[in-house]
């Protein structure tokens, strides 16, 4: 069987999750399709679609909302679900099942997986959660894993296979208002920036120019501390936050459970 998960990840923890998942599951050969580098892929070669990506302000990305909502229309290809999340997941796995099952895939299986911080603010105000996953949180995922091994096994011998159960917290997303509010204007710091190109690649809403140091374009930014997390130099920085909890890559410990 052939599958294929698109994904959006902004410090690598989503995608170093999916390649575990990649990793443990049976016959299936699968393909990494970035939401926001790759364009829209041509689901006809899949059998199998998951859809990953992590929790913005308890929500899936704009990004994500927007790519799946160009998907083309299916008739019930098997699909499943998946997200990380620092702190709260909210509603993010609830809504990226909602607009994928409109599109009219079958959704067989979803699962959050709660990972290390990646969010500044959450890392400075002592929420960094380095041990996330917990061997509870570890074990439900790999649960989640086999559960998708089993459905998969069904789809091979020609079982009629039926929708997964969502799990989703109540909570609401907050608006891209609040999150671009809440990170506020950014600067550079000349002395340090060596104007490497790294925040303008990084962004994924293309948000920077360089002039040769950063320009930030606030209409088209959406407070995603994309820039702040990857600057090697710690050059970015906000009103409130300067050289501090920054989380540009999985850390060792995530790395070593994932492995």
């Amino acid at each position: 069987m052939t599958g294929i998960i698109c994904y959006y990840t902004g410090s690598g923890n989503t995608k170093l999750a999916c390649e575990y998942i990649v990793g443990n599951m049976k016959n299936v050969d699968f393909k990494f399709h970035n939401i926001v580098k790759d364009g829209m892929p041509d689901l006809n070669n899949y059998s199998l679609v998951g859809f990953a990506c992590f929790a913005d302000h308890w929500g899936p990305s704009f990004l994500v909302e927007k790519f799946l909502k160009k998907l083309p229309q299916q008739n019930k290809k098997p699909a499943f679900v998946f997200n990380t999340y620092g702190f709260i997941s909210g509603k993010t796995l609830k809504i990226i099942d909602k607009l994928v099952t409109k599109k009219g895939f079958l959704v067989i299986a979803g699962h959050s997986l709660h990972t290390p911080e990646n969010f500044p603010p959450m890392i400075v105000g002592g929420r960094a959660n380095e041990q996330a996953p917990n061997d509870k949180e570890f074990s439900n995922f790999n649960n989640f894993i086999s559960e998708l091994n089993a459905i998969i096994n069904q789809i091979e011998k020609g079982k009629e296979i039926k929708r997964g159960k969502i799990k989703g917290s109540l909570l609401p997303a907050f608006s891209r208002t609040k999150a671009k509010k809440g990170m506020g204007e950014k600067f550079v710091d000349e002395s340090l920036c060596t104007e490497c190109g790294i925040c303008e690649k990084a962004c994924p809403y293309r948000a920077i120019k360089l002039n040769p140091k950063p320009i930030f374009d606030m209409d088209k930014c959406y407070g995603c501390w994309a820039c702040y997390n990857h600057c090697p130099t710690k050059a970015i920085y906000t009103k409130k936050f300067r050289g501090v909890g920054h989380y540009p890559k999985p850390i060792k410990q995530l790395k070593e459970k994932l492995k």
